[in-house]
C-alpha cells in the first residue's frame, strides 16, 4: 500500500499567512498615508533630541513623484494581499484554477522581491542618511521580509534555480529603479564640497525645493564670535520667528553659521509654516508676525535679515565681535 504525503502545514496556510501580513502592511502604511496627507504628527515615542517618525515623514525620501511614500507601500501591500487570496477566494476549477494559483505565486514572488530590497535601501536611508528611529518603517521592511521568506517556503517551488535567476533580475531592476527615483535627494542633500568664503554674502537662490523639517542645509560655519552670540540672545530672551521656505530665512542661518545657528534653532527660533512638523503658526499669529524673518528683542520687533553687528547693538552684546559675515 503507498501511503500518500501529507502537505506540509506552511504549503497550506501560507497564503493566508502572507494576506495577514500584508493587510497588517496595509494599516500600517494607511496610517502613515493619512498622517502625511493631512498634515497631522504621527504618534511615535523618540528619546529627547532624536529624530523620529515626523521627521522621517517630513524628509525628502517621504515624497515620491508629489506623493506620499507611504502611499505607495499601501498600494503594494493591498496588491499582494489580492495575489495571496485571490485563488483562495475564487474557488475555481481545474486548469484556469491552477494557472491563477501559479501566476499568482509568481506575482508573490516578485513583489515581495521588489519590495524587500526597496525596503532595504529605505533602511540605509534611516541608518545612515537620516539618523532616526521610525518604528513604522521598521515594521514595515519587516512585513515585506517576512512575505519574501513565506513566499519562498510556502510552495513547492519545480525550479529553484529559477527562483534565484527572477530575484536577481528583479533585485537589479528595483535598485536601478530606486536610486533613479532618488537621484535628486541624493544630490541635494549633499553638503557642498566647499563652505561660502567669509566676507559679504551673496543674495541666496534656491536651487532646489526645502525640506519643511528644517529649509536648506547651512554650508557656512561659525567663528567664536558667532556662537558667543547666539547664546546671548538666548540669555536675553530674544525670539526670532521663520518659515522653512523663505530664502531670507536662510541668508540668516548663513550669517550665523551651522554651529551657531543650532544654538539658536534649539532654544529660540519659532517656526511659523503650519505645513512643517515644527510648525507653530498659532504662536506666530499670536505675535503679530507678517515676515520672515521677524526678530523680537526687548518688546520690539526686527524685520527682515539683521547683520550680527545689528543684533549685537541692540542686545547690548559686549563680547567677541570679529563676525565673519556679513549682508
Amino acid at each position: 500500500m503507498i501511503r500518500r504525503r501529507s502537505t506540509p502545514w506552511i504549503h497550506q496556510w501560507s497564503r493566508v499567512i502572507i494576506a495577514a501580513i500584508a493587510g497588517l502592511g496595509a494599516l500600517n502604511t494607511g496610517y502613515l498615508t493619512f498622517e502625511k496627507l493631512t498634515g497631522g504628527g504621527v504618534a511615535c515615542v523618540a528619546e529627547a533630541g532624536a529624530k523620529g517618525c515626523n521627521d522621517v515623514l517630513a524628509s525628502p525620501w517621504a515624497t515620491v513623484f508629489g506623493q506620499p511614500l507611504a502611499l505607495l507601500g499601501l498600494l503594494s501591500y493591498l496588491g499582494m494581499l489580492i495575489f495571496a487570496l485571490a485563488p483562495v477566494v475564487w474557488k475555481g476549477e481545474g486548469k484556469s484554477h491552477k494557472q491563477l494559483e501559479n501566476l499568482t505565486w509568481w506575482l508573490l514572488l516578485i513583489g515581495a522581491i521588489a519590495m524587500s530590497i526597496f525596503s532595504g535601501y529605505l533602511m540605509y536611508v534611516l541608518a545612515f542618511e537620516l539618523k532616526a528611529l521610525c518604528p513604522y518603517c521598521i515594521t514595515s521592511a519587516l512585513f515585506a521580509l517576512s512575505m519574501l521568506v513565506l513566499t519562498v517556503v510556502g510552495r513547492a517551488w519545480e525550479d529553484i534555480g529559477q527562483i534565484f535567476f527572477t530575484a536577481i533580475i528583479v533585485g537589479m531592476v528595483t535598485l536601478v529603479g530606486t536610486l533613479y527615483i532618488y537621484k535628486d535627494v541624493n544630490t541635494a542633500n549633499k553638503p557642498p564640497a566647499q563652505e561660502i568664503p567669509a566676507g559679504k554674502l551673496p543674495p541666496f537662490v534656491p536651487t532646489v525645493d526645502p525640506n519643511p523639517n528644517y529649509g536648506w542645509e547651512i554650508n557656512t560655519t561659525s567663528g567664536e564670535a558667532e556662537i558667543a552670540l547666539a547664546r546671548h540672545l538666548v540669555q536675553v530672551g530674544a525670539k526670532e520667528y521663520v518659515a522653512f521656505w523663505c530664502p531670507h530665512c536662510h541668508e540668516q542661518k548663513l550669517l550665523f553659521g551651522k554651529e551657531a545657528y543650532q544654538i539658536i534653532d534649539e532654544s529660540i527660533k519659532t517656526e511659523c509654516a503650519p505645513e512643517s512638523p515644527k510648525g507653530k503658526p498659532d504662536l506666530c499669529k499670536a505675535a503679530n508676525i507678517t515676515g520672515y524673518p521677524t526678530w523680537i528683542i526687548n518688546g520690539k520687533s526686527y524685520s527682515g535679515v539683521q547683520n550680527l553687528s545689528e543684533l549685537a547693538k541692540v542686545t547690548g552684546y559686549t563680547g567677541p565681535s570679529n563676525f565673519k559675515y556679513f549682508r
